[in-house]
């Protein structure tokens, strides 16, 4: 049989509260939503994506910490999503040891690297990982296993000041670990019309960074806020509503750059 290769996509801010699991989740069901086999990883202790998608922490039997220490594969541990194509290696608080508990090992930066490289996480076209607000080790991991990292950004005013520290940080991973990492894109979140500084904060940015920003814009949306606690995507949830329907564009995006990568 033969086993098609996947592309590894680290979701990134070390900054919280910028949509970064709202993209993650949206995003991988609007990819699912055409045809795309999709895997979340749930980096993030917090497991917001996993609750997100409706996992239960009771169902959560094996999650991302039993991966990343070895003990279980991606395939043991993904959980099957009422999204259908969507699939999550949920997280649970045991991501709070992994750094001290594996400090001292010499593969420390490259475990998720090692899991994904298997035949079966190969299955999935699409891997999302959901990191954590922070720059740590479980950070280090998605973009070590990476192809690229795309990055939410809230239209607020130290945007571009968290994110030339982001980019610095994505250089030193490309200089140490991951020498072909490259930036996916960035996706401007949190978006209100109504707010000059927020469309300030779009032309700078678009200014400094040019085609690698995204052109769809994700609003502020209710509809997009209540979807969590309902367990669904907001694609689910509301599929009309503004929120939704940015991020079947941003999809749509997504697949775009991919294609343009594959044929250059």
């Amino acid at each position: 049989m033969t086993v098609e290769k996947n592309r590894i996509i680290t979701i990134a801010n070390q900054k919280g509260g910028v949509g970064k699991t709202t993209t993650a989740i949206n995003l991988a069901t609007a990819l699912a939503a055409i045809g795309e086999r999709v895997l979340i990883v749930d980096l993030d202790p917090q497991g917001n994506a996993s609750t997100g998608l409706g996992i239960d922490r009771r169902d959560r039997k094996l999650s991302s910490y039993d991966v990343l220490i070895g003990t279980h594969s991606v395939a043991e541990a993904a959980l099957e999503t009422a999204v259908p194509n969507l699939a999550i290696v949920p997280s649970t608080l045991d991501l709070l040891g992994f750094e001290m508990e594996i400090s001292q090992q010499a593969d420390r930066v490259f475990r998720l690297r090692k899991a994904l490289n298997t035949d079966e996480a190969r299955r999935f076209s699409y891997v999302l990982v959901d990191c954590p607000p922070s720059f740590n080790l479980l950070t280090m991991n998605a973009m070590a296993a990476a192809h690229s990292v795309l990055v939410p950004l809230q239209c607020e005013f130290f945007a571009l000041e968290g994110l030339s520290q982001l980019l610095e940080t994505i250089s030193q991973v490309r200089q140490t670990v991951n020498p072909t990492l490259d930036i996916q894109g960035i996706v401007l979140t949190m978006f209100d019309a109504r707010n000059n500084l927020a469309q300030q904060v779009v032309n700078d940015v678009r200014t400094h960074l040019g085609e690698k920003v995204y052109a769809t814009l994700i609003p502020r949306n209710v509809r997009v806020s209540e979807a969590p606690s309902y367990g669904k995507p907001a694609i689910l949830y509301d599929l009309k509503c503004a929120g939704s329907q940015a991020y079947l564009q941003l999809a749509s995006e997504v697949i775009q750059r991919e294609r343009q990568r594959k044929a250059a």
